[in-house]
């Protein structure tokens, strides 16, 4: 019984928090747009996108999700970093001698500004130090993705 109350609690949770989300998103993106900068705006890209695999602090899970603590994959091209976010990567990485094979998915959700704003986002969080992305730079690498 406990575990039926546990499950109906975590189902309803999620049922939701996905609704609340979904239908005050396009507002909430808007009002975030105009009033805040590429790494607050960024910072919520992660936190309802990438968060959930690769953890709060950046650290990723073992063996599963890499980290995006002071990587190429991160602080490399920017290109790379585009096209991970645009296309996922289906492909088992090495990072630090530890493998991560966990597949991502591809955030086809995401507008050409949460791309660059997220990106920049994880390029300066976590111990990281690197250029920031613009939309004009993400929209230039994308159209060479095609």
């Amino acid at each position: 019984m406990k575990y039926i109350l546990v499950m109906f609690a975590v189902f309803t949770t999620a049922l939701f928090s996905s609704a609340f989300t979904s239908f005050h998103t396009p507002k909430l993106n808007t009002v975030i747009q105009k009033t805040s900068t590429p790494m607050s705006r960024g910072k919520a890209v992660y936190a309802m996108n990438c968060m959930p695999c690769h953890q709060i602090d950046g650290s990723g899970v073992p063996n599963m999700n890499p980290p995006l603590i002071k990587t190429t994959y991160v602080l490399g091209s920017k290109a790379t970093l585009v096209s991970i976010i645009v296309k996922g990567l289906n492909i088992g990485v090495v990072i630090d001698g530890e493998q991560y094979t966990n597949p991502m998915p591809a955030q086809s959700n995401l507008t050409d500004q949460q791309i660059a704003d997220v990106a920049t986002y994880v390029r300066n969080s976590f111990g990281n130090k690197a250029a920031g992305l613009t939309l004009a730079e993400v929209k230039a690498i994308k159209a060479k993705l095609k």
